[in-house]
């Protein structure tokens, strides 16, 4: 029996492990980190006869090698385990080209980017599903991919079963269809880097700007990563008001379909989807007639870079042959997605916005650009590298005050500081920014509170999910009728001495 290991016992190193065992793989799955939750995991999956190893990192010693090692989306690429493994000729990939390679039958949309994607993937998956196609999302979005592919069926050691039966005896617990149409794949730098031959029918390219440089080290490192998944798609679509992409045009990307939110005038192509007179316009050919498809209208978000997310959505959905009633009815129906822009609640007439998946300067830039003003900015976390200097701007503009959180509030208070912009204050933990933002916000008559932290959430938080339904729990319980007492903050000064106290 071949032996494979899976690193990372996430969900889609869980999926990943469980796909291979049902393919008549003898599977190992390690973790460098143990918990209560981890060892149960630990337990469940022994009674799956799935070797779970915890705290400890894999060694590639002595004969019994794997033959196949599968990496979850975290895991970088280049730690010194998976660079000896390759030396060693062993088969090293990732957890969606695993998801590929039982899938790749069915057709795929691949969305990638560095902003915007989740709510160009959910928006897509909305489509398609109003079109009454079977269409998860899945990837750096919704399911992990091998879950997808667990609920399908697949040949296992003794041969061909049934794709109900395999299911069944697989994934009792999937709430996935059988019989899918298309595959909805948000799919991330981490992980198109591992993934060697995934090859969408549809591939989307979103927004490109300077992100993840610690894991890429250089930008044309990070570029040609994202271009992989646009070279080995049959049908590309690309952001056209997007800065870098569009100064690429034509001459990196001659086939494609691009869009623009600003008209006709200004498509890079002869061929592509655009905005004009307050609709959605389709130009499917340079010799075809413009057709409308879905007023701008529909769509409830607000902001320019969701009508960029809009027209490559639709986009997507024109290619593959979805009508413009079930579009019209998707986007309509549309609410959003959680961490982009959240509306948490309304207290006092303030509204409550969570933009935690505002990871970096750009997408935080676009965040704050998209609220009223003033606003309360509650903004830190584990700094990235990356070019501030527009984010900044808008803080000049749009910016009452500045809550500082997390490891970056020194970093972000000088530079801050550098700029002019003396109206902050550190106050470390989202449990005192919260109560502060909403004492701010009536000060200032700040119409709204906006966390969007331009920054990784790991200092303080496993993920920005959980950065971002922390903010939502403090902002629930305050609309709901708790208040902490008073917080008192030092205008300029670290308030490290601050405790609040709950009180009804």
């Amino acid at each position: 029996m071949p032996r494979a290991t899976v690193i990372g016992l996430g969900k889609s190193g869980v999926a990943a492990a469980r796909l291979l065992k049902r393919e008549g793989w003898e599977v190992e799955l390690s973790d460098g980190n143990t918990s209560e939750t981890l060892l149960k995991q630990q337990q469940e999956l022994a009674a799956e006869q799935i070797t779970v190893k915890l705290g400890q990192s894999l060694e590639l010693n002595g004969a019994n090698l794997p033959q196949l090692i599968v990496v979850s989306p975290g895991v970088p690429w280049d730690i010194p385990v998976l660079v000896e493994a390759r030396q060693l000729g062993i088969e090293t990939i990732g957890e969606m080209e695993l998801a590929w390679r039982n899938l790749q039958s069915l057709p795929w949309v691949g969305i990638t980017g560095t902003n915007g994607k989740t709510t160009t993937t959910a928006l897509i998956a909305a489509i398609f599903q109003a079109a009454e196609l079977n269409a998860p999302a899945c990837g750096n979005i919704g399911y992990a991919a091998c879950e997808v592919a667990l609920s399908q069926g697949g040949r296992g050691a003794e041969g061909q079963r049934s794709r109900g039966e395999e299911t069944a005896i697989q994934n009792p617990k999937s709430k996935i269809q059988n019989c899918i149409d298309w595959v909805i794949a948000e799919v991330s730098s981490y992980q198109i880097e591992s993934s060697s031959s995934l090859a969408p029918r549809i591939g989307v390219w979103t927004t490109f700007t300077p992100d993840h440089l610690s894991r890429h080290k250089t930008l044309e490192n990070y570029y040609n990563i994202k271009a992989k998944l646009l070279r080995q798609s049959e049908l590309q679509v690309f952001n056209g008001d997007d800065a870098y992409l569009s100064q690429l045009g034509l001459s990196a990307w001659p086939d494609a379909y691009w869009t623009s939110v600003k008209g006709k005038d200004f498509l890079i192509s002869e061929k592509g989807f655009y905005i004009e007179d307050g609709w959605v316009v389709e130009k499917l050919t340079a010799t075809s007639t413009p057709e409308p498809i879905v007023k701008v209208s529909a769509l409830r978000m607000v902001g320019e870079h969701n009508q960029q997310n809009l027209l490559m959505a639709v986009a997507t959905a024109r290619l593959a042959g979805i009508n413009r009633d079930a579009i019209a009815l998707a986007i309509r129906e549309f609410p959003g997605v959680a961490h982009r822009l959240e509306h948490i609640c309304t207290w006092e007439g303030i509204d409550f916005i969570n933009d935690s998946k505002a990871t970096n300067y750009d997408a935080a830039e676009v965040g704050l650009a998209s609220v009223n003003s003033p606003a309360i900015l509650i903004a830190g976390g584990e700094a990235k590298a990356g070019d501030d200097t527009g984010w900044l701007a808008q803080i000049q503009t749009k910016a009452a005050v500045v809550l500082l959180i997390g490891s970056a509030a020194p970093a972000f208070a000088k530079r801050l500081q550098e700029i002019g912009y003396h109206n902050y204050h550190i106050v470390e933990t989202m449990e005192r920014a919260v109560p502060k933002s909403a004492e701010l916000a009536k000060q200032y008559q700040a119409p709204v509170v906006l966390l969007s932290p331009a920054c990784a959430s790991f200092d303080q938080y496993p993920n920005f999910e959980v950065r971002g339904d922390r903010f939502r729990h403090l902002c629930l319980a305050w609309a709901g009728g708790w208040k902490p007492a008073r917080v008192e903050l030092p205008e300029l000064e670290n308030s490290s001495q601050e405790s609040i106290v709950q009180s009804r």
